[in-house]
């Protein structure tokens, strides 16, 4: 029976289940490696430019409240 299996994956034309597996999931891997590069160089974004102070908008929607003093 062994043999038989054999001789039909050996005869069988493409790549084998097995193979398929490794692409498919190197390829997902490639992928998901390939985005963590890009979050990781975002992080230093924030470190480009000094801290300034934010301008009064007076059109501002969400107005910031002042701490209450308890």
């Amino acid at each position: 029976m062994n043999a038989l299996i054999m001789a039909s994956e050996a005869a069988a034309p493409g790549l084998s289940a097995h193979t398929w597996s490794l692409l498919i999931g190197g390829g997902i891997f490639v992928a998901l490696m390939i985005l963590l590069l890009i979050t990781v160089s975002y992080t230093n974004v924030g470190n480009r430019h000094s801290v300034k102070d934010e301008e009064q908008d007076i059109h501002r929607q969400f107005k910031t409240h002042e701490p209450h003093s308890h």
